[in-house]
């Protein structure tokens, strides 16, 4: 009867040993198997921008944000080519976003980016006015004439370097009053009637709304500008510029550009 007893006790103990371990083995393999997940990222991203970008990066930093609580999205934008430069003598930056692949280029040749730049969207020239078209500008042969007062980007600007190009499609020498060292700074010059004509990108007309009239001309086909995001070699936030280049090329990010007046790849 004793016996019979002891081995009852110990067919009740393995029973319980093998609940335990198998208890023990789902525990481990629901830890094991929860993602670490790409939302494990903090901190500031600091992002080298073309200044045609200014609008969309700004709403779709605070989408990336929302997307990340962890972290913060601090931009620095300006003519492409002086980024570029600042990049080259060590500014510390997380990601550059060019207006042009020439730009992009000369920090890839310095060894400042990681990986292949990807283009993520395309943007062409287009005329601004001030609101009225007070110098009554019809089309791109107005830049060659003296009487207009006009504003062009710098030639090593992206917007001056596609400038350049439709100018000497169209069989013109344009005579501006100024060169500014970035887009925005050009538009400015119409914005506040300091000039009757300016040559900028469409999507700096849209973004201007009722402060500027845009002057579409066949010859902006001849310039299409493309423009490349790489996250950079030294960026001090390796993780967070991975992700918000791959946020830049998202479906998401697409409309934001479409509706601001971008081509898409």
């Amino acid at each position: 009867m004793r016996m019979k007893t002891f081995r009852t006790l110990g067919a009740i103990a393995a029973v319980f040993a093998v609940t335990a371990g198998l208890a023990g083995c789902g525990s481990d393999d629901k830890t094991t198997s929860t993602p670490s997940g790409s939302d494990q990222i903090s901190g500031t991203v600091t992002v080298f921008a073309a200044a045609s970008l200014t609008e969309t990066f700004t709403k779709l930093g605070k989408d990336f944000e929302a997307a990340h609580p962890g972290v913060k999205v601090v931009y620095s934008f300006g003519g492409s080519s002086a980024l570029a430069e600042q990049i080259k003598q060590g500014a510390p930056a997380d990601v550059f976003a060019s207006a042009a692949p020439a730009n992009m280029q000369q920090v890839v040749d310095a060894g400042d980016v990681t990986g292949q730049p990807a283009t993520f969207v395309s943007n062409r020239l287009e005329i601004a006015v001030p609101k009225g078209n007070p110098g009554h500008i019809t089309g791109l042969a107005d830049f060659g004439k003296s009487d207009p007062k006009l504003a062009l980007c710098a030639e090593q600007v992206p917007c001056g370097a596609a400038a350049k190009k439709v100018f000497e499609t169209a069989g013109i020498t344009p005579q501006p009053d100024t060169r500014e060292q970035d887009v925005k700074a050009a538009l400015t010059k119409v914005t506040l009637g300091e000039v009757d004509a300016a040559l900028v990108y469409r999507t700096d007309v849209q973004a201007a709304g009722d402060k500027v009239e845009g002057i579409d001309f066949p010859e902006s086909t001849k310039a299409v500008n493309t423009y490349p995001i790489a996250p950079l070699a030294k960026a001090p936030n390796t993780a967070a510029a991975n992700a918000f280049v791959t946020f830049i090329k998202s479906d998401q990010a697409k409309k934001v550009f479409v509706s601001a007046g971008f081509d898409t790849p």
